[in-house]
């Protein structure tokens, strides 16, 4: 029997989307944060928020850059599997599962870098990325916006 699993709410770009997954493991890896608390996703540009104590210092964007480009280049596979949510809680964060998603989770992986439970649309292969770029960033009240493209 196939899993059932909650469709996407919105059609991302696959790109921006995947790199999305690496940003937010980056973020955890550097500032010791959550993942974004709000995404919006486009093929031309996108934005994360990120809860922080501090706005991150120009030193530190880019080195964020440096590094999601770092993993980018190492051509990771985007893997899928499928876990009821019991296993999958003890694997990955699920405080922002929606109360409606099926005991069924979806779980991405990018390579060894990062694994979350999603429902988007991905790449194959970091190789599909293109390079990470960020446009800009704001900090306001402990909230850290960065808007970032692909070229």
């Amino acid at each position: 029997m196939d899993p059932v699993i909650n469709q996407p709410k919105k059609d991302y770009s696959e790109p921006m989307h995947t790199c999305e997954h690496i940003l937010n493991q980056t973020m955890i890896r550097m500032f010791g944060c959550g993942r974004s608390i709000n995404a919006h996703i486009e093929r031309k540009k996108s934005k994360c928020d990120y809860l922080l104590s501090e706005c991150p210092t120009d030193e530190q964007i880019l080195i964020l850059t440096n590094k999601v480009n770092e993993i980018i280049d190492l051509h990771l596979p985007i893997t899928i599997d499928f876990l009821n949510k019991e296993v999958a809680a003890e694997m990955v964060d699920l405080s922002k599962l929606p109360i409606e998603a099926t005991d069924t989770l979806r779980i991405v992986r990018v390579g060894d870098y990062d694994a979350c439970a999603c429902i988007g649309q991905h790449v194959n292969n970091t190789s599909e990325l293109g390079k990470f770029q960020i446009i800009s960033s704001d900090f306001d009240n402990g909230r850290w916006r960065v808007r970032f493209k692909m070229v």
